[in-house]
């Protein structure tokens, strides 16, 4: 059973595989995400994803096109869906390039992110791969959240601090929009909310 994982950097993608192979999958890696920003970062996580797979004997495809003005073409002005926006950037991608190369089934890293939206994540995964062919396998991978930390840094893998995008980077190191993040959280958030996150 061969699958196509989505993986934006080798920490992330750590568990994911491990748990895939444990199923039985014949586990391949696919690194699109446009949304990545500055360009250092965005070369340090394809680095980073191809230790990861030499040290663990996976196929890789990395598409190292430096795609930034696409995803900000597709955010401006929607910067309150742009994660949506993000998400859906590099699940379509995903189940194209999967559909293209006979796999059969994919999945993708950022369901295993404490961070992201699990829930849309996993939505559109079902709703993009609905008639293409390729089956979306979904998994819970936050549940190895730990253990692929432990691992990453055994392994010396290459750990980012942020997301990935312009604006993620700002809400990591800006103080002030932090605060003003974490305190828009806590009034929007219903009890249901804080249940899926």
């Amino acid at each position: 059973m061969k699958i196509l994982l989505h993986a934006c950097c080798g920490a992330c993608a750590i568990f994911p595989v491990n748990f895939l192979r444990q199923q039985g999958f014949e586990v391949s890696l696919y690194f699109f995400n446009p949304n990545i920003h500055p360009f250092m970062e965005f070369k340090k996580r394809i680095e980073s994803l191809k230790l990861f797979a030499e040290k663990n004997n996976l196929e890789t495809f990395v598409d190292d096109r430096y795609l930034l003005t696409d995803f900000l073409r597709a955010v401006v002005f929607n910067e309150t869906k742009r994660c949506s926006l993000c998400q859906s950037m590099r699940i379509e991608e995903t189940v194209t390039f999967a559909k293209k190369h006979d796999f059969e089934y994919f999945t993708s890293s950022l369901l295993y992110s404490r961070y992201q939206n699990h829930y849309e994540i996993k939505g559109q995964c079902k709703d993009i791969s609905k008639g293409s062919g390729v089956q979306f396998v979904y998994h819970d991978f936050r549940e190895g959240w730990r253990s692929g930390i432990e691992s990453a840094i055994s392994q010396g893998l290459y750990r980012q601090a942020y997301c990935g995008c312009i604006y993620s980077e700002q809400e990591r190191y800006d103080k002030t929009m932090r605060t003003k993040r974490k305190n828009n959280n806590v009034e929007n958030d219903s009890p249901g909310d804080k249940q899926q996150k």
